[in-house]
């Protein structure tokens, strides 16, 4: 480990929370408010997130996030759908006014809605009439009618959630609770960089670590692991400071400065140090 020490951490996360990329810009650009689910949807829902932007007689504006291990149903133009975990750089474009209104499930939270190994929706949209029926576009259209009061809104997912709320099965609720607490763990912990070693930690193999990732989570440990570390690099990047990279790197537990910097270029599109210095300007 470098003189870094293991994870320092901002004392309080930026406002967009970890993923957003360049969130000073972003802040100009779009509201976001996060919201509690009804106790009932607890074990399943992490929070809602309502996002707000008005550019009426503005450039469209591009907003890139490093989507975190989680499935996320959205309410918005053209129609609801479910967002499985993005394995990519998720790209949004913003352009006139409107809103949208999210889901975010809990790692583990959606498999009890599907039925069915959550890795099937990696990296996939699908209409939410497939897992809720109907219902989901009528809902869609109300949210999208509506302004964004986000009382009004959470209401009527909280309602239309509950409603369809399986069974408890405490076989899945388990599995699924194993799952959540393993992600929080690495979300916690960016000097965890082996599976091995977090397998370890809640006494599975590898290959039962990996089983339980595919079903409930919808990305590999290894994938959730080196995630988690460019969310940490990429929020030390926007906090302004100078960042000694090599050191960084270290820390990250990379092999070497350029292995760190070759992984974050994959993720983000551009080196870390120009992601820093600003990177390309917002709008399209």
């Amino acid at each position: 480990m470098s003189s870094l020490g293991p994870g320092p951490r901002s004392p309080e996360p930026p406002a967009f929370g970890r993923g957003v990329l360049h969130p000073g810009l972003a802040a100009g650009v779009l509201g976001l408010e996060r919201h509690g689910p009804a106790p009932g949807l607890a074990r399943s829902v992490d929070y809602y997130w309502l996002v707000h932007w008005d550019r009426r007689g503005l450039p469209p504006y591009e907003q890139k996030v490093l989507s975190h291990p989680n499935v996320h149903l959205v309410f918005e133009e053209p129609g609801a759908r479910v967002h499985g975990v993005d394995r990519s750089l998720f790209v949004r474009r913003l352009e006139g006014a409107g809103h949208a209104l999210g889901v975010r499930f809990r790692p583990g939270g959606f498999r009890a809605f599907t039925g069915r190994p959550v890795a099937e929706l990696a990296d996939r949209s699908l209409p939410a009439a497939d897992f809720f029926g109907p219902e989901a576009d009528r809902l869609n259209e109300r949210v999208r009618r509506a302004g964004p009061d986000a009382a009004a809104l959470t209401a009527a997912v909280d309602a239309f959630l509950l409603a369809r709320l399986p069974a408890p099965d405490p076989a899945v609720e388990r599995q699924a609770g194993t799952a959540a607490a393993v992600v929080r763990r690495i979300a916690d912990g960016p000097d965890l960089h082996r599976v091995d070693r977090l397998a370890a930690e809640f006494g599975l193999t590898v290959r039962q670590l990996q089983r339980l990732f595919a079903e409930y989570v919808g990305a590999p440990p290894k994938w959730v692991l080196r995630r988690a570390r460019l969310h940490e690099a990429a929020e030390r990047a926007d906090r302004g400071a100078t960042v000694d990279w090599a050191a960084l790197a270290a820390d990250l537990g990379y092999a070497d400065q350029a292995h760190f910097t070759r992984d974050f270029t994959a993720a983000v599109g551009m080196p870390p140090a120009r992601y820093a210095g600003g990177g390309p300007p917002g709008p399209a």
